[in-house]
């Protein structure tokens, strides 16, 4: 079990999560990929969008659904702060995760999270695990006390 695998599972075991972590026979990479694989609706995938916080220099988690766009105007505001571009090194560093296998939960140094309302729509969402081939499903509010993130419209 990689590393990063190893750290979802284990966030969510410490939370008293019972979710099961599913490696995919394809890539999860994409929400498209991801809902595909999930055999669920697009709206389903709980996207980790990733943005730099320019005030504070680091990263700044996005939940949303499959679906949607980070606005990023509506996003900066969400933040308190401007938002710039957050690379592959940051993320990693910050998180844990490679960019198309960011989790919701498990990251490296604790991390500013906000969360698309659009995801309360459903009964379960999917996220990625840590990996580009492994998901899991969770309820939406289950997702949203995990993460600590605060609710806000942020979508284009």
């Amino acid at each position: 079990m990689s590393k990063s695998l190893a750290r979802v599972k284990a966030a969510l075991e410490a939370a008293g999560e019972p979710v099961e972590l599913l490696e995919m026979g394809e890539s999860t990479r994409t929400a498209t990929e991801a809902a595909a694989a999930a055999g669920c609706e697009l709206d389903q995938i709980a996207k980790s969008i990733i943005f730099r916080g320019e005030q504070s220099g680091h990263v700044l988690l996005f939940l949303t659904a499959g679906g949607n766009r980070v606005d990023p105007g509506k996003a900066a505001v969400v933040a308190g702060q401007p938002l710039g571009k957050a690379d592959a090194a940051l993320i990693r560093a910050e998180t844990g995760f490679a960019i198309g296998g960011v989790a919701p939960v498990g990251h490296l140094k604790p991390v500013a999270a906000f969360f698309d309302p659009r995801l309360s729509d459903f009964d379960k969402v999917w996220a990625a695990a840590g990996t580009p081939r492994h998901i899991f499903a969770i309820a939406p509010g289950r997702l949203l006390a995990l993460t600590g993130a605060k609710p806000a419209d942020f979508t284009a």
